[in-house]
């Protein structure tokens, strides 16, 4: 990935192609995006909140250039679940706590230099700790 002036993308811009990209393959796959980068006020953060059906979903995107160390997923430990969970039950608490079904997704986004992107949609890839109580 290369900007006009030559130079190669940071893991910024990587990033940010990989939630648009991410945002594009949800839709294209039937969610509605109604929010993208939630950053709760106390601490938290969703990379996207969609609807798919009649599922809330909070997805977590993983841009990577090269699955060399491992699948972009794999970078989604338990303090990375923490912070969107976090962001989670805020952006509920917005909602006024409502009585809805809701999952934890992640999507992988893999940018080989001079291949397609490829984009894999892990559905439920986390849940809440059982010890949690909405």
């Amino acid at each position: 990935m290369m900007r006009e002036d030559g130079e190669r993308w940071d893991k910024d811009e990587i990033g940010a192609f990989g939630e648009r990209l991410a945002a594009h393959y949800l839709w294209a796959h039937g969610c509605g995006v109604l929010y993208r980068n939630y950053r709760a006020p106390k601490g938290g953060e969703v990379d996207l909140v969609c609807r798919d059906g009649e599922m809330l979903v909070f997805a977590e995107v993983k841009t990577r250039t090269s699955d060399r160390y491992g699948r972009p997923m794999d970078a989604v430990d338990a303090e990375k679940e923490s912070l969107i969970i976090r962001g989670a039950m805020d952006w509920l608490r917005l909602l006024d706590r409502p009585e809805i079904f809701f999952r934890f997704d992640v999507i992988e986004v893999l940018l080989p230099d001079g291949e397609i992107p490829k984009v894999t949609w892990v559905k439920e890839a986390f849940g809440l700790p059982k010890s949690y109580r909405y």
